[in-house]
C-alpha cells in the first residue's frame, strides 16, 4: 500500500471514530498531496513526493509552534505540536544526531572537504544521503560544526 493511500485510509477510519485533530490534519495533508499532484504534471504523488510534502508539513507546524510560544499562546503552540505529531507518523524514522554525525564525517572525508567556503558541496553531498532521513536543521548544524 502507497503512502497516499494509506493516508487516506486513516483518514477515513479517524472520520468514523470521530477524532476530530486527526482528521482534520490529514484533511490538510491530503489538500497539500492533491494540489502536487493537480499543480505537476497531472500524476500520482510516489512515496518519496508524499514524504517530502509530510516533511514540509511538518516543518510549518514547528515553526509554527514556535512563533505562538513566542507569542505566549501556548494553546495554539500544543495543537501545532499535536498535529506535527501525527504527520511523523507517516515519516520514516528519523537518524539520531550520532548516526547523522557519523554519516556526514565519512562523506565530507571521502570527498576531501574541510573549509567553511565548501558548505553549499558539502551540503549537497551530505543531504544526497540523509534526505528524508534526518532533519534538515540538524544536518546543517552538523555540517557547519564539521566544517572549519
Amino acid at each position: 500500500m502507497s503512502l497516499n493511500e494509506q493516508v487516506q485510509q486513516d483518514f477515513i477510519a479517524a472520520m468514523k471514530a470521530r477524532e476530530e485533530l486527526k482528521k482534520t490534519t490529514l484533511s490538510m495533508l491530503k489538500a497539500a498531496i492533491m494540489k502536487w499532484e493537480v499543480d505537476g504534471e497531472k500524476k500520482e504523488a510516489t512515496d518519496e513526493v508524499v514524504t517530502q510534502i509530510i516533511q514540509r508539513e511538518v516543518k510549518a507546524r514547528r515553526d509554527a509552534a514556535e512563533g505562538f510560544k513566542t507569542g505566549g499562546k501556548m494553546d495554539m503552540a500544543e495543537k501545532e505540536e499535536m498535529e506535527m505529531k501525527i504527520l511523523m507518523e507517516y515519516l520514516p524514522a528519523q537518524m539520531s544526531e550520532e548516526e547523522v554525525r557519523a554519516v556526514i564525517t565519512e562523506t565530507l572525508g571521502a570527498a576531501g572537504i574541510t573549509a567553511k567556503s565548501e558548505m553549499g558541496k558539502a551540503m549537497g553531498l551530505v543531504m544526497g544521503k540523509l534526505k528524508g532521513k534526518a532533519d534538515g536543521g540538524l544536518i546543517n548544524k552538523v555540517v557547519g560544526e564539521l566544517l572549519k
